[in-house]
């Protein structure tokens, strides 16, 4: 079976992504041409994860097919949650090409929290969030974050710590601060990148972040999840047994990912 690397890339465009595939000898060209020149009128393409695998053909028409509906008609782009396509591409066997800093389990486990992340802001009310606590051998940071019709902003003037790690995320990267201090408002997509920029190192951001009355920001995800957690006991019998149907489909996949891994999914 023929060896070869498939690809996820994000765009310029939110919520449209690359999907594609190379040979091992091209991996670096394709990047450097795509990142440079775009993909049918779609600029801004950056790497986000890639991996090398056996049968590379057909784990890709595989992929096609899985996400068939999602995507744009002659094109290599998708309408996808780029953290799903990364979740199950770092599932697969085979050895990780990019990121090269981080493993397949951090990378999972990443891409896994930050989906459950971008699914649960919507979650936060509108309002100011206030993070205020001591780091480890640098001292107090302090930041506001305000949220927006789901749009996380920390504001500028926010007291951050140095980063510590070398590969921190592309947002955390690119946020202008100076002698420990943010200068411009900077938006984020996850309440823990927004955490990750103030503290310097991953963090909890649901455990980071509390409301006017003191409360963490995670008291949300609790509200409601109890409320999804009751109503499952009212399920009839054909709603359980159209749930047991879809797990039988998932399971389907076993042979090409780690299924035990996909729990979270």
């Amino acid at each position: 079976m023929a060896r070869g690397i498939i690809y996820v890339m994000s765009t310029v465009v939110e919520g449209i992504i690359k999907i594609g595939k190379t040979d091992l000898n091209n991996f670096k060209s394709r990047m450097y041409n795509l990142e440079r020149h775009g993909y049918a009128n779609v600029g801004g393409l950056k790497r986000k994860f890639a991996i090398e695998v056996e049968d590379y053909d057909e784990k890709e028409k595989l992929l096609d097919e899985i996400f068939s509906k999602s995507r744009v008609p002659n094109t290599e782009l998708f309408a996808l949650d780029i953290d799903l396509v990364v979740q199950l591409l770092s599932s697969f066997e085979g050895q990780q090409i990019y990121p090269e800093l981080e493993t397949k389990e951090e990378v999972f486990k990443k891409s896994t929290t930050e989906r459950i992340e971008k699914q649960d802001i919507s979650l936060i009310p509108d309002g100011k969030y206030t993070l205020d606590r001591n780091v480890k051998d640098f001292g107090k940071v302090k930041a506001i974050l305000e949220v927006e019709e789901g749009v996380l902003t920390v504001k500028s003037g926010a007291i951050c710590a140095p980063i510590v790690r070398d590969n921190p995320p592309e947002a955390v990267k690119s946020a202008l601060v100076i002698n420990n201090v943010l200068q411009n408002d900077e938006i984020f997509n996850s309440p823990s990148t927004a955490a990750y920029l103030v503290v310097g190192k991953n963090t909890n951001g649901w455990t980071d972040w509390k409301n006017k009355d003191g409360d963490y920001i995670d008291i949300y995800r609790k509200k409601d999840w109890l409320a999804h957690s009751q109503s499952f006991f009212y399920l009839n019998q054909p709603q359980r047994k159209s749930i047991k149907n879809l797990f039988q489909k998932f399971i389907r996949f076993y042979p090409i990912i780690h299924i035990k891994d996909w729990w979270e999914w």
